[in-house]
């Protein structure tokens, strides 16, 4: 792990709370962090993933949009997942873009906890 990002003490202590392995990259003043070994709902296969969450500039005060997996997921049925089509590469590794915007973040106040529950939530869908 890069040493020298700086990630929020909040969100270091709330992953280090729940030992939640991660990793942090950065790639053009974004952050990238990297949950190993995400346990995806049921509705998806493989049934754990890494999960990407690019932080911008200026985050906490700016929004972390959408979310990344390596590697592809699908749906248990066999079909595709709804906006999800999209391999973008980062830090060297494929990466599935998964078209999620959430419009209600709050600068200042949401933080890692609840862009993960975003992503959970999201996922429970099952789309």
């Amino acid at each position: 792990m890069d040493t020298s990002i700086v990630l929020p003490e909040e969100d270091r202590e709330f992953l280090g709370a729940r030992n939640i392995a991660f990793e942090l990259t950065s790639t053009t003043g974004w952050i990238n962090l990297i949950i190993k070994g995400y346990c995806l709902p049921g509705a998806y296969v493989p049934e754990t993933c890494d999960l990407l969450l690019r932080l911008p500039p200026g985050y906490p005060n700016a929004n972390p949009d959408m979310f990344w997996t390596t590697p592809g997921v699908r749906l248990r049925n066999g079909g595709a997942p709804l906006a999800a089509d999209v391999l973008e590469t980062y830090d060297g590794h494929n990466w599935q873009r998964w078209s999620r915007h959430n419009q209600t973040w709050r600068a200042g106040t949401d933080c890692i906890q609840t862009k993960l529950r975003a992503v959970r939530t999201e996922l429970e869908l099952g789309r």
